[in-house]
């Protein structure tokens, strides 16, 4: 996954995407042989020396401006997004940190607290990389009750996200719209790896998955990109049915990169009452008992003010 091997699949993807009628050009009906924008042709049509974006294209280019790059943005009609995520492969990375120096990742000791604290909202804390490195009890059994509620303690056997997408049939089967969740979760890794050339775990992530998964290697070469900070998800749970779930990413200050990820259904919604009993029926049996020690107390209270 290195930079120029990235830059030039993202800018060749994204000339095959645009057709030359879109931007003004009559092709001839016999001479042309591909789909897509010619780099001459993309050239012109940036005002870019067609030597200096070829050498950008297959990397060879060590500076770009970002009046350049943003010209070619504009020809090639990225989003932007796709606009920041040229910009990243097309500027020298940051030196990767030594052997041993990398730090396991974890989630605060206050962190956990406000997870534990959000007893009726499904919550989890990831890393950059979708390492689960924190859930309270509500987002286990939502997103992964087949797993142990300890896994994210042990770094080693710690859930990740995207390798459950695409390769743990339990945590694939919660997804109505598979194919949809499966080619935003790629676009918004190209959008990481390319922020993060430095993160060898990154890049170890994605050589595992394209090597184990055709499917992920597919969307990969379709170079998407995009962020994912809100939105909605379907889900088919197995304990309690069909949700349909709100979710928000809420970056975590520092420098690690982590974020917290919580869901919610509308107020009164069957997806609420879905989440409710979903709660009820995972909850601890010693949290059961109590709470049926409580409703027994208070009948017995009823009672006796009745009496």
């Amino acid at each position: 996954m290195s930079a120029p091997s990235e830059l030039g699949d993202f800018l060749r993807s994204r000339r095959a995407a645009l057709r030359p009628e879109d931007v003004g050009i009559t092709p001839h009906p016999t001479r042309r042989r591909v789909t897509g924008l010619r780099r001459e042709e993309l050239a012109t049509l940036a005002n870019v020396s067609i030597t200096h974006y070829t050498r950008l294209e297959q990397g060879r280019a060590s500076t770009a401006s970002d009046g350049l790059l943003e010209a070619i943005a504009r020809t090639l009609r990225l989003t932007d997004d796709e606009t920041a995520h040229l910009k990243d492969l097309a500027r020298p990375g940051p030196v990767p940190p030594r052997p041993g120096q990398a730090r396991v990742a974890q989630a605060s000791a206050s962190t956990r607290q406000l997870l534990a604290a959000m007893a009726e909202v499904p919550a989890l804390v990831l890393d950059r990389r979708n390492d689960v490195l924190a859930w309270n009890r509500l987002g286990h059994a939502l997103l992964a009750g087949h797993l142990a509620l300890a896994a994210p303690d042990t770094p080693a056997a710690r859930p990740n996200l995207t390798w459950m997408l695409f390769l743990d049939e339990q945590y694939r089967a919660l997804y109505t719209h598979w194919h949809e969740q499966a080619e935003l979760a790629v676009a918004a890794l190209h959008l990481d790896a390319g922020r993060h050339r430095e993160d060898r775990a990154l890049a170890e992530l994605v050589g595992r998955l394209t090597m184990s998964c055709d499917e992920f290697a597919a969307l990969w070469a379709r170079h998407p990109v995009r962020t994912c900070t809100s939105g909605v998800k379907q889900l088919r749970h197995p304990l309690v049915g069909a949700m349909e779930l709100s979710f928000e990413n809420l970056v975590i200050p520092g420098a690690s990169g982590q974020r917290l990820i919580a869901y919610t259904a509308e107020p009164g919604s069957p997806s609420e009452a879905a989440l409710r009993l979903l709660g009820s029926a995972t909850a601890p049996v010693a949290q059961d008992r109590t709470v049926l020690r409580h409703l027994s107390d208070t009948a017995v209270e009823s009672a006796l003010r009745s009496g």
